[in-house]
This record gives structure tokens, C-alpha cells and sequence, in this order.
């Protein structure tokens, strides 16, 4: 192999590859593009799946979630196209029936209205929660407190409200925590403000206009009775949510005369599916930009493989003088095989670092906390030692050419 010190050697290889500059530059270009391709698809994939994490961030990944709709079957007497409900009470039946589950809690969806403060107004959207929900849906409190059971008891009008709602309503203020908003004639005082963005999973709408009541005052206030419009639940470690959904959804048709096989009277979603379509994505952006790099390294691959052909043929006359003064193949061998890998292991390195310089201003540029467009040292050493195989490979066979080149029929060459 190459001598690392070995300072002739070192400028054989470059008067070698410098010898024809156009030629060695086009082909180095194929090696190039492919490594720069590669890198900065694989950086532009993580930066968009850390993006989306972070946008799941307290979003419990465990959560699922089920919503009566109007039945399409007959039941019991019941004909189809009948309209039920969630009850408080069914909350209540299923944590005793379901011990898989960690957290059950009921939610109001008020929709969207209009909040007012003084002579500003601005959409929010309405929802009516317990403590408890937080667990499943955490509105990453930056200032003030988030709802708790004494709000609950109390029926207080009090409420937490998103980011976009405290810049149109209290533009410049600090701190707008105890003061007053009115949502449809009635005034809430806000107790704290969430962080979450607008990119936020939330369903309850824009996570940056949300609106969030304890759930007895908005029972109150919507005059709702025992109506539940969401079943909301967590599952316990170690239990598939969308397993445990498939029992609750039994209980509660059983309990409110739904055909069993009426598999559109209830809507359930779960955190889990969710998960499972992203990652699914990622994987087959993950292959595409594989393949795509991949090929194009292969292709980058060829043209020095064809490059070092065309050299062995034109230096077929030096290459037998060197055999006939005591040259070995080995030596031959050494002499192509490290032109080949070091044209390859330059040219990729220089794409690998101008990929990284430009993820490293996409970054920048972004600037989102929690998304990360860089690759890891590990895939960058990986990349190195995948350029060093190629040019291995692609330097055999005109290497394998050179080594069986004998004095007398380079003479005859000449």
C-alpha cells in the first residue's frame, strides 16, 4: 500500500494524476457529486425527522383517543343513523374494566370562538380538560401554572391559553398572567401560558390558539350535563394502545347498544399509529436516499475505474520499463491501486465536508431547537471507509491489467 512518508511516491501519484487535469477532474467530479448527494440528503432526512419529533415532544407516544360518531347499523331496536354519546360515567366503567390503562380522562371540545381583550380580539379553540390530561398532552407551561384539581372542583373560570393568543391580545406585555379575557360573554382569567408551537400534535386544534377551560366550568358554561365529546387515555408500559382500544371500543358499544360490527359509529386514533406511519416514512426515505447516493457513486466509481484503465494503456512503456529495472507486480499493483484510491478518497472527503458546510448553514438558517440536519462522526467515517472500499474496487481490474504487463510486450507497445 501507500507509504504515508514516503515523499517520491506521493509525487508520483500526483504528477500521475495531475498529468491529464480536465480528465482527472471530470472524473473526480462523479465521486464528488455522489458523496455530496449522499450526505446531504442523509442530513436533510434527519433534520426533517428530528423536526417532527420535535414536534411530538409531550405528546405521550402511548395515548389514544375515541370519539362517538353516528352509527351506520341497527342495533337492538336502535335503527341506524342514530347519533350517541360519551358519558362521564363510561370514563368511570372503563378504569375499572381496562387495568391496562394508566390514565383515563374525558374532554369538552368547545370549538372555535372568539377571546376579546379591551378593544383586540382573536380566535381560539376551545377545550374542556381535567389535570389529568396533561399527562397525555403537555402544554409545556413557560409561564404561570397549568389547570389542577382545585380549578376542577371549583369550577373556576380561569384558563391557559397558547402563545398566538398573548401576542394578538396583549402585544408587548411581559407577563399577562391574572389578567382577564372574554370568550363568548364570559370571563376566563388566565392562569398560565403554553410553549407549544403551531406544529405541535393537538387535538384540539392550533396548539398556539388553544384555550384550555377546566372541564366542569366549560360543562357549565356550554350547559353540556354528562356529554363527553372524547375519551382520552394513556396506556400503561409494555401495553399496545391499539390493542387496548379495541377493548374499550367493546365496552362502550356494548354499553350504549352499538352494533359490534359497526366499525364507523366510533373514531379512534391513537399516538401509536402515528409513530408507526413516521417511522415507516422514514425508513423508505431512508432506502430512497441510499439508493440514490449509492447509484451515484457507482457511477463515480466506474469513471475512475475507466480513468486508470486509459492510464495503464498510456503508460504501458513506463510500466514494463519499471518491470525490466526490478519492478515486482506487487509493486505495480501498489502503484495503480493507490492512484485509484486516493482520486477517490479526495474527491469524496471534499464533498462529505462541503455537504457538511451547507447542512451546517441549513441549520443556522432553520434555527428550530431540536432540529438537527448534521450527520453523526460515525456516518462520516462510515462514508470515508465506503470511498476507500471503491476506490479499491474501482482500481482492481486496470491494477490486476498493469501487474501482468510484461517488459518485452511493452516494447513492443512502444
Amino acid at each position: 500500500m501507500v507509504k504515508l512518508f514516503d515523499s517520491d511516491q506521493w509525487d508520483e501519484i500526483f504528477d500521475s494524476l495531475t498529468h491529464n487535469k480536465t480528465r482527472t477532474f471530470l472524473t473526480a467530479f462523479g465521486i464528488f457529486w455522489g458523496t455530496f448527494m449522499l450526505v446531504l440528503l442523509m442530513g436533510g432526512g434527519k433534520g426533517l425527522e428530528t423536526s417532527l419529533a420535535a414536534n411530538f415532544t409531550g405528546f405521550a407516544s402511548n395515548s389514544g383517543f375515541m370519539i362517538p360518531k353516528t352509527t351506520t347499523k341497527p342495533y337492538h331496536g336502535f335503527a341506524k343513523g342514530r347519533m350517541w354519546f360519551l358519558k362521564i360515567g363510561d370514563v368511570e366503567r372503563v378504569k375499572r374494566c381496562v387495568p391496562e390503562l394508566e390514565v383515563v380522562t374525558p374532554a369538552i371540545m368547545g370549538g372555535g370562538g372568539e377571546a376579546k381583550q379591551n378593544n383586540r380580539s382573536c380566535r381560539v379553540n376551545i377545550s374542556g380538560i381535567y389535570r389529568e390530561y396533561s399527562l397525555l398532552d403537555d402544554p409545556k407551561i413557560v409561564q404561570g401554572r397549568d389547570i389542577n384539581d382545585v380549578d376542577i372542583l371549583e369550577s373556576r373560570k380561569v384558563c391557559v391559553v397558547g402563545s398566538r393568543v398573548i401576542e394578538e391580545l396583549f402585544p408587548g406585555e411581559v407577563n399577562p398572567c391574572g389578567k382577564f379575557i372574554e370568550v363568548d360573554g364570559v370571563f376566563y382569567r388566565i392562569i398560565g401560558i403554553s410553549g407549544k408551537g403551531e406544529g405541535g400534535v393537538s387535538i384540539a386544534g392550533n396548539a398556539t390558539r388553544a384555550l384550555r377551560i377546566p372541564f366542569t366550568t366549560l360543562q357549565r358554561v356550554n350547559n353540556r350535563g354528562e356529554d363527553v365529546d372524547v375519551m382520552c387515555m394513556m396506556a400503561k408500559d409494555g401495553y399496545s394502545m391499539s390493542k387496548v382500544q379495541e377493548k374499550v371500543e367493546t365496552i362502550l358499544k356494548r354499553i350504549h347498544h352499538v352494533n359490534p360490527n359497526d366499525t364507523q359509529a366510533v373514531i379512534s386514533f391513537s399516538a401509536e399509529m402515528i409513530y408507526s406511519m413516521i417511522d415507516s416514512l422514514f425508513q423508505g426515505i431512508n432506502i430512497l436516499v441510499w439508493m440514490i447516493g449509492l447509484g451515484t457513486l457507482l457511477a463515480g466509481a466506474i469513471g475512475v475505474s475507466n480513468i486508470m484503465v486509459v492510464t495503464v494503456k498510456e503508460r504501458t512503456t513506463e510500466i514494463g520499463i519499471r518491470r525490466a529495472i526490478g519492478a515486482t507486480p506487487k509493486d505495480i499493483l501498489t502503484m495503480v491501486m493507490s492512484e485509484s484510491i486516493i482520486l477517490t478518497l479526495t474527491a469524496g472527503m471534499t464533498g462529505i465536508v462541503f455537504s457538511v458546510l451547507i447542512l451546517q448553514m441549513i441549520e443556522m438558517g432553520v434555527n428550530e431547537p431540536g432540529t438537527h440536519f448534521q450527520i453523526s462522526f460515525g456516518i462520516a467515517v462510515g462514508a470515508a471507509l465506503l470511498l476507500s472500499l471503491l476506490g479499491l474496487i474501482a482500481g482492481l481490474a486496470p491494477a490486476v491489467r498493469a501487474m501482468n504487463i510484461k517488459p518485452v510486450d511493452a516494447m513492443r507497445e512502444e
